[in-house]
């Protein structure tokens, strides 16, 4: 079941956040009143400490609330141009990502937000209900207010149990001996509207958990479930477009931030400081402003042959941005090692190797060499284009390109999927790169010598 992550149309998203400020002081403040002034419901008015906890979750959940709304979901600043007068050209970032419409560099893991109008840093998605973004320096206001609006639902809901049960042992009682018309009434509404929001509110925090245990966000997760579709097509020998002809295969990528579960958790709520991590007062994570460290590096578990493949390259966006085969794109076939640039010098230095045991073992100009012929074969697989490759593809909805098994696009979390269908990496990492961006890659350092 996907998680509710609130109303799409833009009418409706003016609603969402007066629509959770009712819902929390109706079922938060009316449900005092009534079970202090309505006696005939059984179990009485609440207790000292029942109203004292109740109180105290609500208060929790009113600044964790505010919080997630107003806290900023990070900006993105390059770094700072010197003035000096010695030139040298600063080495692109590791991604060889851009945001066309931000005109910066993109980080890994962020995305172009289409609600809020610039790249976010590990957007997780947008959510209309708080109106912002959850992401680096959101999620751990965004998780404690689902964990208090939990507990206070919680709560309720056995505040409800305790006189729903007086009610059903009184059943058989004469009616005027009963609860009144409109306190029945109140105290039904009360009960469906805590069960039908405890049970969106928990998966949404089911959902957010899981993410917050493996580390990943839930655009993440829907690139993830989209790679291992990707990879079961193409696997073994090869897919084959409209016409017949062989498109090629598609390695796999392995996920790489999740880094333990522990790490992971810290990492996302700022601090190994277990019991800030739910205090409705403790802060979060922020983007560093000197464009490296948090917000722009993320440690990586190792499980991939080098760095930055993270997400991997999708045929679709490919074949749209007219771009060839991913594995020269991506770097997927760089598993040869990271100390070659390219896998055609992996080739040659590997064939040079042969060459040589060869003459060591006396063989003269004689050489031939299966593997070297494998590495030529499986070379002419990179020249493959993309051509045909999604023709079939269609949603759930009907519409054309993937959705995953719950029927979402990226657009469904807030991605501007205009921005990630250009977002693809070029062979030359300059190629998309405004001029401007490489003029200012140009930094100046001051030296003595001039």
């Amino acid at each position: 079941m996907s998680p509710p992550t609130g109303p799409s149309a833009k009418g409706l998203q003016l609603l969402a956040i007066p629509s959770v400020i009712f819902l929390i002081s109706f079922q938060g403040y009316y449900t005092q009143y009534l079970f202090n002034t309505a006696p005939s419901l059984g179990a009485g008015p609440l207790t000292t400490a029942q109203s004292l906890s109740f109180n105290a979750l609500l208060l929790c959940l009113w600044y964790t609330y505010y919080k997630a709304v107003t806290v900023n979901p990070g900006v993105y600043t390059p770094p700072p141009v010197s003035t000096s007068t010695t030139y040298h050209t600063a080495p692109p970032p590791p991604n060889r990502r851009w945001c066309k419409k931000c005109s910066l560099p993109k980080p890994p893991r962020a995305h172009h937000c289409r609600h809020c109008g610039r790249c976010i840093p590990r957007m997780d998605h947008h959510c209309p209900w708080t109106g912002n973004c959850v992401s680096l320096q959101t999620f751990p206001y965004f998780l404690r207010f689902l964990a208090y609006a939990n507990l206070a639902l919680l709560q309720l809901a056995y505040l409800i149990f305790l006189r729903a049960r007086v009610l059903w042992a009184d059943r058989h009682l004469p009616s005027y001996l009963g609860p009144s018309l409109p306190a029945l009434v109140s105290l039904t509404i009360l009960a469906l509207l805590c069960g039908g929001t405890m049970l969106a509110l928990g998966i949404l925090l089911a959902t957010t958990v899981k993410g917050w245990v493996f580390n990943t966000t839930m655009i993440e997760g829907w690139e993830v479930e989209r790679h291992e579709a990707v990879v079961e097509r193409y696997a073994a020998d090869g897919e084959y477009d409209t016409r017949g002809e062989e498109v090629g295969r598609i390695r796999e990528v392995e996920f790489p931030y999740d880094i333990g579960f522990f790490a992971n958790m810290a990492q996302a709520m700022g601090t190994r400081n277990v019991l800030l991590w739910f205090w409705p007062f403790a802060g979060g994570p922020t983007v560093d402003p000197d464009g490296k460290g948090t917000g722009w590096e993320w440690e990586e578990n190792g499980f991939n042959p080098r760095r930055g493949m993270w997400p991997p390259l999708d045929p679709e966006k490919a074949r749209r941005a007219g771009v060839g085969w991913p594995g020269r794109m991506q770097g997927v076939a760089r598993g040869f090692g990271e100390e070659y640039e390219t896998p055609e010098e992996a080739k040659r230095a590997f064939e040079k190797r042969q060459r040589e045991d060869w003459s060591r073992r006396g063989g003269g100009d004689r050489f031939t060499s299966g593997i070297i012929a494998e590495l030529e074969e499986d070379d002419e697989l990179y020249d493959v284009e993309y051509e045909g490759v999604d023709d079939y593809e269609e949603g759930m909805d009907g519409e054309p390109g993937w959705t995953n098994s719950d029927g979402d696009r990226l657009r469904d979390y807030g991605v501007d999927e205009d921005v990630e269908d250009e977002d693809v990496i070029p062979l030359d990492a300059d190629d998309d790169v405004p001029l401007g961006e490489l003029l200012r890659r140009r930094k100046v350092v001051g030296t003595d010598g001039g």
